[in-house]
């Protein structure tokens, strides 16, 4: 069998980016806004100018070395799922979005803690998206604690790895608490990691304090880090495509060096949310094409240097789910499947990342199935029965009833949910000849109905529970829903 694949670049052409990110770095440094990180410079005898960490290549490079090339991250109940690594493909909703789109209004509006529990039992419920995410600030807590909250929902409420990250620096502590209560110890967390935490540097070539804390945190407790990259073609960084491609890829080796000098070793994935730079509108369009092609150029620079990584695609900038939505989406997941992105975040939402929608999520759900099917690509497990087969099929008229029909149909064809309409016109209309929006709400309905999907064990909530209660009363804000 033969994986179908994409590329943006030859060999070559990946070296020379890295080679000129190594001389970017070289020249120009990475400012560094926090002191844990720049003593850890200093110890390490790299050079600073000015707030600026300089690099050379052997630095770099020495760093690259200990970065592991898999990652495994294990679900709630400790069986791994997930292996981010080589050509692996695993999709997630994306975050953190400010916004909900009501499925009755089809607007936007504020979330709320009961829309974080509904997008967990909703990702549950999707058997292509394999983690879940925080993927909603919720609007009814304070957004200084936003962040606890979120994980502490995902925990209670979803089975699934997920991917998060910190509003604040003191965060970090109580949310690893949560993970490590969860799986058992802080060994057996480092052992099978739950949870990915979101780790972004400002471009152009700027780790903040807030966001170089996590990179360290992350490192020394073993849980792994997700380097999110965000150059904006034309106005924080060049407007050319290789251009935009060479300073990702300065801004996440510069993130490498800074991890491994915490704890060397450490898992930490190459991933990134570029974006091209709509001038007319002022806008960062996630689905423009242009946008998908770097994804696609850079996750193939990480491949290179043999790490694990991750991209934003799957997503649309449409306000509603519609057309706009659909194109935008199918592409996103296909290509990001054809490159091989081992961490896809997107699916569900719309607006710029700004707003997740459960709808689209079931929707998009069904077009990470088709993207999955056809990275399995075609089986010749058949060959040497070719001939005599459609030599059957001519003599019978069909093949319904054939035995290798009724062993293979399922290895072959993919079946999708009741979100994909591929009844007859007749019964279409018999079935009251819904959209696909008005499918997807139907859908979400039924599975918010059901309620939680995923109860945790009363013991492990319990001391979730004790923990973000603890949390809230040490920042004055008793009197919050948290169930």
């Amino acid at each position: 069998m033969t994986r179908p694949r994409v590329a943006m670049f030859r060999d070559h052409e990946v070296e020379g980016i890295v080679q000129d990110a190594i001389q970017v770095l070289h020249r120009v440094g990475v400012f560094v806004e926090n002191d844990q990180a720049l003593d850890l410079a200093r110890e390490a005898g790299l050079h600073l100018r000015e707030g600026r960490v300089v690099l050379d290549e052997q630095q770099v490079r020495a760093a690259l070395e200990t970065v592991p090339a898999t990652i495994r991250l294990a679900d709630r109940d400790g069986r791994t799922t997930l292996e981010l690594g080589g050509d692996n493909v695993h999709f997630d909703p994306g975050s953190a979005a400010i916004h909900i789109l009501d499925p009755t209004t089809r607007r936007r509006r504020a979330p709320t803690l009961d829309d974080c529990r509904h997008l967990a039992w909703v990702t549950q419920a999707c058997r292509h998206i394999e983690a879940q995410s925080t993927g909603l600030v919720p609007a009814d807590v304070p957004e200084f604690f936003a962040d606890r909250v979120r994980l502490f929902v995902a925990l209670c409420h979803c089975t699934k790895p997920v991917v998060t990250g910190t509003f604040r620096k003191d965060a970090f502590g109580v949310m690893k608490e949560m993970l490590v209560a969860v799986r058992g110890g802080e060994e057996a967390l480092k052992a099978s990691p739950l949870a990915i935490f979101d780790c972004c540097p400002t471009p152009p070539l700027k780790w903040s304090d807030l966001t170089c804390q996590a990179l360290l945190d992350c490192a020394r407790a073993g849980i792994p880090a997700e380097m999110v990259s965000m150059p904006l073609s034309g106005a924080t960084s060049p407007v050319t495509l290789r251009e935009m491609v060479v300073q990702h890829c300065a801004e996440c080796l510069s993130g490498i060096v800074l991890h491994q000098l915490a704890a060397p070793g450490a898992p930490i994935i190459w991933g990134g949310s570029p974006s091209g730079f709509d001038m007319r509108h002022g806008t960062t369009p996630m689905g423009a094409i242009e946008t998908m092609m770097v994804d696609m150029a850079y996750a193939q620079v990480g491949k290179h240097l043999g790490l694990p990584t991750h991209a934003y695609m799957g997503l649309s900038d449409a306000k509603t789910v519609g057309w706009q939505a659909g194109a935008e989406s199918g592409i996103g997941v296909v290509l990001a499947a054809l490159a091989g992105v081992n961490m896809v975040s997107g699916p569900g939402m719309l607006d710029f990342e700004s707003c997740q929608s459960l709808e689209k999520l079931v929707l998009d759900n069904e077009a990470c199935g088709m993207a999955l099917r056809l990275v399995k690509g075609i089986s010749d497990r058949s060959a040497d029965q070719a001939v005599d087969l459609i030599q059957a099929v001519v003599e019978t008229g069909h093949f319904l009833g054939h035995r290798h029909t009724r062993t293979h149909f399922r290895q072959e064809l993919h079946f999708p949910g009741p979100t994909v309409d591929r009844a007859t016109y007749g019964d279409w209309e018999k079935a009251g000849g819904l959209e696909s929006f008005d499918l997807a709400a139907q859908e979400v309905s039924r599975l918010i109905s059901g309620g939680n999907p995923a109860p945790l064990a009363e013991e492990t909530r319990s001391e979730l529970r004790r923990l973000i209660q603890a949390e809230a009363r040490r920042l004055d804000l008793e009197g919050l829903p948290l169930t």
